[in-house]
């Protein structure tokens, strides 16, 4: 053992980690370097010529990211690359542009896998990047059809002589399709008897109709319990499943559309007419009764210009101009299409087109397909295993823990990750892999629990219990091994000039009132010493009740509290309303005057609150801050996610001063350049949303320095929530090369979950 140290002995102070890189910095890059050459240091004067010759070039950071995709795609020869990009800085035109680049060498196709509600806006922007590109939207029930149109294409050997984009929606990929079964009937004459009382058996012939292959007439037949294999009648067939006939392997079922019988095309294009936006029932009626069905369906469907510009027998232009900007603008996320079939996307690529089809696939929101067994992440592992080269656009690669990245990484290098043992195991699956790899590369807490045991009749002695949880971090290990050598990263930061405005975020601790706090602190005490007793018996049962009522009651101190236990269903405690419906809380009063301050400045503010059903604050917040005289709208989860971009526009027009929304609504894709002041009431858990959500109007195009509030009451488990978010928000930008300076960072210093951490201080 080692001698207990003389205290009289002077130790050596620890270096500060800031001092000793400021020493020794520039000797350490200089040695990674060595060790690690750069992949891009001087931009490809080709690839250059191409960006520099589009219809909007890129900045010189984000071409410097394109180069930098193409030489380890194309120059190294990787199959995939990762373009982590702060939200905001463009990974669209950055993917469109590489695209373009590719297509001078050689590929032809690519393959763009979009969130639902931003299909057309990337349709909207290849167009205005690459205007003589050809742009394919598989996101409607024309899809079978355009993969068709696709398929001969491909076997004419005809090339596309301009960039060639088709869009896959993330759901519409992975959705099933519809079918019947398709047998023919086929006829035999067969020879029967005819029992005869004391006499000799009678023989007639009768018709039998029998379930065939249309293809070649065999006679479709069922295994018997006893073997024998005996044939189906026409009316009888109803097989569970879809079939092929045994002798030439040709399908005994085909596609049906959603609608079996025939819609009335009449009544189709007018419920087209009616998704448009100022156009009603009369107005639609008016429409096709002048111009006739036919005439309307072609041009929804293939020129919406000409429709917008639809001019009357006396040459009046059909729509004002301010009807046909908003026109335009719903038109950019829409299509229409009518009477066409489906089939799911993603089963048709791999089986009826060839490998290689798409020499490029851009995986937008790429974070999104991290889940273990999703359908949507299933059917992008197929996408880009079939294609040629892949490209990942995120802008929160990683949530905090290790595993969030190791299905991603399996799906986008699977070579890699093999080689380092992670692969499949007897099972067939990669829960033992996932495991490894958090071990090796993540953190792993084991909590053990010992206590004295009774059960010994001679001799006491100690019983232990384990645990191993997860906890948020990545080692610098993997970080070197799969993430930078593929990974490209811009900050907003990095993009030089006047082009962002300042970003500020603030974090804004509001007292509680003081009977609030007295009523918050008993129902706390209460539902924790409930808690305690619970766990001490191994019952985790109220550990998510406990925290959602802490972390929810001081914002819905307005409404009763009754916390019932889930199991027993018996009361466990009862909180009377704190503020009446007329009086506001300390932080309501907060935000009214943060609303009401920024309005005075010409700027409008974006609030957001993660409560919506039983506990929905939407109403009561819209309420108050009418009150105070603005103008608020609410943004529901009703309003489809497609049509959500000209909803909030719509909004803008008619003067709001606050939108009120649920930041999972508008997390991604959406450009809220209107509204550069964000105040978020909660957070909630999620890295991905917050860190998105945050950014929503801090991007390109920007004019005005940019606020984010996040507001929280002192000594709850509120601040305890944010507190871990910013831990994991710091552990989520270090795989991006970066540490956070945020507005959450003066609460930073816990190391567990945001759930485990929560509940550590409930019990302590």
């Amino acid at each position: 053992m080692f001698d207990e140290l003389d205290p009289s002995v002077e130790t050596e102070a620890a270096y500060p980690l800031a001092a000793f890189l400021d020493d020794f910095g520039d000797s350490l890059l200089e040695a990674v370097s060595d060790q690690h050459p750069p992949i891009y240091e001087a931009p490809c004067p080709r690839r250059a010529n191409v960006l520099e010759n589009l219809a909007r070039s890129p900045y010189p950071e984000q071409a410097d990211c394109v180069q930098a995709l193409l030489a380890l795609l194309q120059d190294q020869g990787e199959k995939a690359a990762i373009l982590n990009a702060d939200m905001g800085t463009g990974k669209t035109i950055m993917g469109i542009s590489a695209a373009a680049a590719l297509h001078e060498e050689g590929v032809r196709r690519t393959l763009v896998l979009s969130p639902p509600h931003l299909v057309y806006k990337w349709r909207r922007e290849i167009l205005m990047t690459v205007p003589n590109a050809e742009v394919w939207v598989l996101n409607g029930p024309d899809t079978l059809v355009k993969l068709f149109k696709l398929q001969e294409t491909i076997r004419s050997g005809v090339r596309p002589a301009v960039p060639a984009f088709y869009i896959l929606g993330r759901v519409r990929m992975r959705m099933g399709f519809h079918w019947r079964h398709a047998v023919a009937p086929v006829r035999r004459h067969l020879k029967v008897a005819i029992p005869q009382e004391n006499a000799k058996p009678k023989t007639k012939w009768v018709t039998q109709t029998y379930a065939g292959c249309s293809g070649c007439g065999t006679i479709v037949r069922e295994q018997m319990p006893d073997g024998e294999r005996v044939p189906v009648k026409f009316d009888d067939y109803n097989a569970a499943s879809r079939r092929f006939c045994v002798h030439c392997g040709d399908p005994l079922w085909t596609l049906q559309h959603r609608d079996k019988e025939a819609a009335d095309p009449r009544a189709s294009v007018v419920a087209a007419l009616k998704k448009l936006p100022t156009i009603g029932e009369k107005t639609a009626d008016k429409l096709v009764s002048i111009f006739g069905h036919e005439q309307l369906a072609a041009l929804l469907a293939d020129n919406v210009y000409e429709f917008i510009n639809l001019m009357d027998d006396d040459g009046e232009l059909v729509f004002s101009d301010r009807q046909a900007a908003r026109l335009e603008r719903a038109f950019g996320r829409m299509e229409f299409s009518f009477g066409q079939g489906s089939y799911q996307p993603s089963e048709f690529i791999k089986r009826f087109l060839p490998k290689g089809t798409f020499g490029l696939c851009l995986v937008d929101e790429g974070h999104e397909y991290k889940a273990e067994g999703s359908a949507q992440a299933e059917a992008m592992t197929v996408l880009a295993l079939i294609s040629t080269k892949v490209i990942l656009l995120t802008g929160t690669l990683m949530g905090g823990y290790a595993d969030d990245l190791f299905y991603l990484l399996f799906r986008l290098l699977p070579q890699r990750m093999i080689e380092d043992g992670f692969t499949y195991n007897a099972r067939n699956t990669l829960g033992t892999a996932a495991t490894q790899f958090m071990r090796e590369h993540g953190i792993l807490k084991e909590v053990i629990r010992e206590h004295e045991s009774a059960s010994f009749k001679t001799s006491r002695a100690k019983s232990r219990s384990s645990t191993v949880k997860r906890a948020p971090g990545f080692g610098p290990k993997g970080v070197t091994r799969f993430v930078l050598p593929f990974t490209v990263f811009l900050k907003l930061t990095d993009i030089g000039g006047d082009i962002l405005p300042p970003y500020r975020e603030h974090y804004v601790e509001v007292p509680m009132a003081a009977h609030q706090e007295a009523s918050y602190r008993r129902l706390a005490d209460s539902l924790t010493t409930e808690l305690r007793a619970a766990l001490a018996r191994g019952d985790n049962t109220l550990l998510g009740l406990v925290l959602s009522v802490l972390l929810r009651r001081p914002d819905t101190g307005f409404r009763a509290e009754e916390v019932i236990h889930p199991r027993s269903r018996m009361r466990i405690d009862f909180a009377a309303p704190d503020f009446s419906a007329d009086e506001l809380s300390p932080k309501e009063e907060k935000l009214v005057q943060l609303c009401k301050q920024e309005k005075a400045k010409g700027r409008r503010s974006l609030v957001y609150t993660i409560y919506t059903g039983k506990h929905d604050l939407g109403p009561r917040l819209k309420r108050i801050l009418q009150d105070a005289g603005l103008k608020v709208a609410v943004l529901r989860s009703s309003v489809p996610t497609e049509e959500r971009e000209d909803w909030i526009a719509d909004q803008v027009e008619r003067g709001i001063d606050v939108l009120i929304a649920n930041p999972e609504l508008v997390k991604t894709g959406l450009d809220l350049l209107e509204f550069p002041t964000l105040v978020f009431m909660q957070t909630g858990y999620s890295v991905f949303t917050l860190m998105q959500a945050s950014r929503r109007s801090w991007r390109i195009g920007q004019k005005e320095p940019v606020d984010v509030y996040f507001l929280g009451y002192a000594n709850t488990a509120q601040t305890e929530c944010l507190s871990l978010m910013a831990e994991k928000i710091s552990v989520a930008q270090s795989t991006s090369g970066s540490m956070p300076e945020t507005g959450l960072d003066v609460l930073n210093q816990s190391t567990d979950s945001v759930e485990i951490a929560l509940a550590k201080k409930l019990a302590a």
